[in-house]
């Protein structure tokens, strides 16, 4: 099982390493992938409330064919920096085709709907984006949803959940609830 999560400049901390935690506690093999700008290094990513991290590799030598799932954090400017990267999107484009699991949550959907990805889907995301999920049946009151192959969530309150449903989905129902129990989520 191997998760790629990408960062961007501006990328939205929790909602990242929130993920990476979870899924390295289910056993799933996470890559974290820089998507640096011109006057970034390239392994150093400064989200989006001045928390840097040091990304597992860079953009253009990460090897995304053994992949399972691909994950969009949200956050300003990282969601705007992650739909301005043409060559993230051909590897998004190349999961969907594959049927392959892509999650993104908070902003970061805008991505997915801009590609024409969530057409005739159920999806959510962080409120005042959803004319960007063209197509889609925004999904307003909940915090999760999942539609096929593609996981959606509404923003860092629901980062945890996010984690969680990513486990289910590409792991299974078991491992999620038995990690949920560790960490004492209660719902």
């Amino acid at each position: 099982m191997q998760a790629f999560i990408f960062l961007a400049p501006g990328f939205e901390e929790i909602e990242a390493i929130t993920v990476i935690d979870v899924l390295r506690r289910a056993g799933i093999e996470v890559v974290t992938v820089s998507i640096p700008d011109e006057d970034d290094d390239e392994f150093w990513v400064e989200g989006a409330h001045g928390i840097s991290v040091f990304s597992d590799i860079d953009f253009e030598y990460a090897n995304f064919k053994e992949g399972d799932i691909l994950i969009l954090p949200g956050g300003q400017p990282g969601t705007n920096n992650l739909n301005a990267h043409n060559g993230l999107k051909r590897i998004v484009q190349e999961y969907y085709d594959q049927k392959k699991c892509i999650a993104a949550i908070c902003a970061a959907p805008l991505v997915l709907g801009e590609m024409g990805l969530l057409k005739g889907k159920k999806a959510t995301c962080y409120p005042g984006y959803e004319s960007q999920l063209i197509g889609a049946e925004y999904i307003k009151d909940q915090t999760i949803v999942v539609d096929g192959d593609i996981i959606t969530a509404n923003g860092p309150g629901a980062a945890l959940e996010f984690a969680l449903a990513v486990v289910a989905k590409v792991k299974d129902t078991e491992t999620a609830q038995t990690l949920a129990s560790q960490m004492m989520v209660r719902k």
